[in-house]
């Protein structure tokens, strides 16, 4: 699954794209320098099944790593997938 990035200003997306539609998408907008608040994760039909919005979380957590921000995960879909996958992503949650 190719997931792609875009950021405008103080917010971006991660978003899967194929033949000029978005699949799927995980929108953030950035508190200042070092906070990146999580706020939606869409995943249309087509993708259902393929653990595409776990892969959106993933990556923005990568991003997150390498870029030294923490997360505060307001969607309520990648809040569940933080609290599922604590360990995976606990060195990038906001308060950990």
């Amino acid at each position: 699954m190719d997931i792609q990035h875009q950021q405008n200003g103080s917010k971006g997306s991660f978003y899967v794209k194929e033949n000029d539609e978005i699949l799927a998408e995980m929108t953030y907008s950035m508190a200042g320098d070092t906070i990146m608040i999580i706020d939606h994760t869409e995943v249309s039909d087509a993708l259902r099944g393929k653990n595409a919005g776990y892969q959106l979380v993933r990556t923005g957590a990568d991003y997150a790593r390498a870029n030294q921000l923490k997360i505060i995960p307001l969607c309520p879909f990648a809040k569940s997938v933080f609290d599922k996958k604590q360990e995976e992503f606990k060195d990038v949650l906001k308060g950990h």
